[in-house]
């Protein structure tokens, strides 16, 4: 058995090496560092691929969730609601435009949010009066998109602006929509362990909104009005770097075969495990990417015997998220306990994720399986 990479990004480079180093090499003969041609050309594939009318590409993918609400004058006083399960740059976004993170629970089998928490949790901010509700960011967490078919009526029942964030998401479908086509601005991330990643750190926003397309330029770029050096508000250094650009536009073209490389991979894991193992759900009328295979073992204790047992099986495995963002230190003084959101706080402890790519193969995927299963009580 060859060596087992949790994301073989190798094995991609080898399969693309030559469309990827003739991009690079083409943005160095021609020094369009930055905002040069192949910047533009992504974000046009990329609003083909996804369903919208406008792309904006960034610089990474925190920038990519904070400035829609930079854009829509998201600031102090306003709650933005968001899952306590994810990557701390979903709260963090709301933080840093000066607004307070409300967290919500998120479902045991999909791990995205729970419309009902999502509810109470604004209800229960009107009636203490103290932030104005004003954002919803959802997560279409490990390649699953979140249910929006509940979520985007609850927004529109108390006039809150979604914010989709796909950085986990991208190639997901819903109801025949792709991940980044949801609410009134989606976010997603480059970061190189996604599924369409760079070679650094890159990000995408997606709206149909022409007027908050032109707000999203400008602050890209320091706020610029006509030109760089006019400043019409203050604004980032959110540039996707050109080169990035390149990188992205030949996995771009190789991303569905990959995902359907990913997807059966998913299929086969399922296949295998689904008798020991609680195995990742799919709702109906979904499909997931599946950027990351999650399994939930029974306790934090089975959790740490399996991956050390898979450990010494040559078999890489990650814990996405091993502590829920209600009860991060940085969040400590907006008064959320141990027991608040108890799925979030429970998946935290018991969740780890195998090996998957858009190279993996049948062997490997059965080896790691049958691994797994040798490793069950």
């Amino acid at each position: 058995m060859q060596k087992i990479e949790f994301n073989d990004l190798s094995a991609q480079y080898r399969n693309l090496k030559p469309e990827i180093d003739a991009g690079i090499a083409k943005v160095l003969e021609e020094c369009h560092f930055i905002s040069g041609p192949q910047v533009e050309e992504l974000e046009q594939e990329l609003c083909k691929y996804v369903g919208r009318k406008y792309c904006v590409s960034v610089s990474n993918g925190t920038d990519a969730l904070q400035m829609p609400l930079m854009a829509w004058g998201v600031g102090p006083g306003d709650a933005v609601f968001v899952p306590a399960f994810t990557f701390m740059a979903t709260a963090e976004v709301a933080s840093l435009v000066g607004a307070t993170p409300v967290f919500c629970d998120v479902k045991e089998d999909t791990f995205n949010l729970d419309p009902a928490s999502l509810r109470k949790q604004i209800e229960r901010v009107k009636a203490e009066g103290k932030l104005n509700p004003k954002a919803v960011i959802p997560v279409d967490l490990f390649g699953l998109t979140a249910d929006y078919d509940e979520i985007l009526p609850i927004c529109r029942e108390f006039g809150l602006l979604l914010l989709e964030d796909a950085a986990q998401g991208f190639g997901g479908v819903n109801n025949g929509r792709k991940a980044c086509s949801f609410g009134d601005a989606s976010a997603t991330s480059f970061f190189p362990a996604k599924a369409l990643g760079c070679y650094g750190d890159g990000g995408a926003i997606f709206t149909d909104d022409k007027e908050l397309y032109d707000l999203l330029v400008s602050i890209r770029v320091h706020g610029k009005g006509d030109f760089k050096y006019d400043n019409v508000r203050v604004g980032l250094n959110a540039r996707l770097d050109t080169i990035q650009a390149a990188i992205l536009l030949p996995k771009l073209h190789a991303f569905d075969q990959e995902n359907e490389t990913r997807g059966k991979a998913a299929a086969l894991y399922n296949s295998l495990l689904k008798d020991k193992f609680d195995v990742p759900v799919t709702p109906e009328k979904l499909e997931s990417s599946f950027g990351y295979y999650t399994l939930k073992a029974k306790s934090p204790e089975e959790r740490d015997r399996l991956m050390k047992g898979l450990e010494g099986k040559g078999i890489p495995t990650m814990v996405y998220y091993p502590k829920p963002l209600h009860l991060q230190e940085v969040y400590k003084d907006l008064g959320y306990k141990e027991g608040d959101f108890p799925v979030s706080e429970s998946l935290s402890k018991r969740v780890f994720s195998l090996p998957m790519h858009g190279y993996i193969t049948p062997e490997i995927v059965t080896y790691v399986a049958e691994a797994l299963n040798g490793l069950a009580e």
